[in-house]
């Protein structure tokens, strides 16, 4: 009896370590063993031997098969331990040997991939080193841009790619990505930061040409360019905030120092078939800097179709569809366009929505769109209309999640566009709180925007202003 005992402890030993670990211990049953199961599966065994015969031939492991322990002889136990130890499919326990422990999920990952590591093999320099140079360009201009720049530090030749005409070609191959940020901040305008909202990350350029002494916005982009205007209203400058290219463009030929809308849009599809400039005063008065020329040209006088003054809304930014811009102006409400082409005038009379304040164009996909507050009472809300060709009425078409629009209730909210190009960025303020938030026109997806933190500190920065543009690593001024 004492030796049923131990065989019963043994058992239960291994029934727990299949629980644990999930293997089964190997045996195969025989049948001259006359071994008692359970009631239930005793008419079963002749299935379980056929069962696991066929696994046996097939490598695969056997089921295991409960045994009543409680039922039969020690003999009859000790006879089939015996020959399922003989047939080695069944490991005993050693003594000497403590009992296995489960290993924590962390350290069986940790063995994967360890195992994998040594697993790779190191690339073989007798076949790599005839790699076509055409294919490592094509491959690193589809990188993020965050990924190029790290690239960059890895030899010469990558870090020269910028200038490489054939590189340039891959980069315009390349579908535009999702566009970027390049704000101004209240702490020091001439120093900018740049937003990625695919990595939902700040970068802070130093742009050295940009004059010092003078306070210099961003107002337009067009390719990977944005376009500088100081605050006088006197000097453009035209700058790749990735690679630096800088141009100052050359003075105009009409001195106007009032405040000038701006448009900017490129002569095919990329800079180097050029780009142009065009700004318009609320008087009528308008040029256009053509960058093949490098200068200003007067194309004519605004048409008599078109009232005067313009009364231009200057908190909202030209929008750019193909080789036409659109402005916005109030009195009377609606949109002027420009041909860059053919240098056609257009007026739209639209009324916008009631109760709307702070609003902007935007566009995406060919589409105008128009932002702006809707405040009644005191509630306030974001909204996002679309302007339907047919009718030219305003439809709108989203809103601001309302749990969202609660942090705004009984508090007086000023909004700026920082960027209308298919992605807004937003900047909702008031004397309680400063919110930066995105909105994608096509997904209708509101994300908020992190905090841009003063680098290497953990001050806050307050946003000024803004515009977007499509990261483009070869484009030149």
């Amino acid at each position: 009896m004492e030796g049923l005992a131990m065989l019963r402890q043994l058992i239960g030993q291994l029934q727990e370590l299949v629980e644990v670990y999930g293997s089964h211990p190997h045996y195969h049953l025989q049948q001259h063993h006359h071994l008692h199961l359970q009631p239930s599966l005793q008419f079963q065994l002749p299935l379980l031997n056929h069962h696991s015969q066929q696994q046996h031939q097939q490598h695969q492991h056997p089921r295991w098969c409960p045994i009543n322990v409680d039922e039969g002889s020690p003999d009859d136990y000790y006879s089939f331990m015996m020959a399922a130890g003989k047939s080695g499919s069944l490991k005993m326990l050693e003594p000497c040997k403590p009992p296995l422990t489960k290993r924590s999920r962390k350290e069986r990952t940790r063995g994967k991939s360890s195992g994998t590591t040594n697993t790779t093999e190191p690339m073989e320099q007798h076949i790599w080193k005839d790699f076509p140079e055409d294919l490592y360009e094509a491959v690193i201009a589809r990188l993020p841009i965050a990924t190029f720049f790290r690239f960059r530090t890895v030899c010469r030749k990558w870090n020269s790619l910028l200038d490489s005409e054939s590189f340039s070609q891959h980069c315009a191959e390349v579908p535009q990505a999702t566009p970027w940020f390049y704000t101004i901040t209240h702490e020091n305008v001439n120093s900018g930061a740049m937003y990625d909202p695919s990595l939902k990350k700040w970068h802070h350029p130093t742009i050295s040409s940009l004059p010092t002494k003078l306070i210099v916005l961003p107002v337009a982009s067009a390719g990977g360019l944005v376009c500088f205007l100081d605050i006088g209203n006197r000097n453009f400058y035209v700058c790749n905030p990735l690679n630096q290219s800088f141009k100052e463009l050359p003075a105009r030929s009409v001195k106007v120092w009032s405040r000038v809308a701006v448009g900017m849009t490129l002569n095919g599809s990329s800079t180097s078939e050029g780009y142009k400039i065009l700004w318009v005063g609320c008087d009528g008065e308008y040029e256009v800097y053509d960058s093949m020329r490098n200068s200003w040209i007067r194309p004519g006088i605004m048409p008599s179709s078109v009232k005067l003054p313009l009364s231009l809304n200057f908190r909202s930014q030209a929008v750019s569809i193909d080789d036409t811009l659109y402005f916005m102006r109030s009195d009377p409400e609606g949109i002027v366009s420009y041909d860059m082409v053919t240098g056609i005038w257009k007026q739209f009379i639209i009324p916008t929505p009631l109760h709307l304040t702070d609003h902007t164009l935007a566009e995406c996909g060919g589409r105008i769109m128009l932002v702006g507050l809707l405040t009644k009472n005191a509630a306030t809300c974001v909204c996002i209309w679309e302007l339907q060709k047919m009718t030219l009425l305003w439809k709108e078409v989203d809103r601001m999640p309302n749990i969202w629009c609660l942090e705004f209730y009984g508090k007086h909210v000023r909004m700026t566009c920082l960027g209308n190009k298919g992605l807004l960025m937003l900047s909702l303020r008031s004397r309680q709180m400063n919110r930066l938030v995105t909105y994608n026109v096509s997904s209708r997806e509101w994300l908020k925007v992190p905090g841009c933190m003063v680098p290497h500190g953990r001050k806050r920065q307050w946003i000024a202003c803004g515009t977007a543009f499509y990261p483009c690593l070869t484009a030149v001024a």
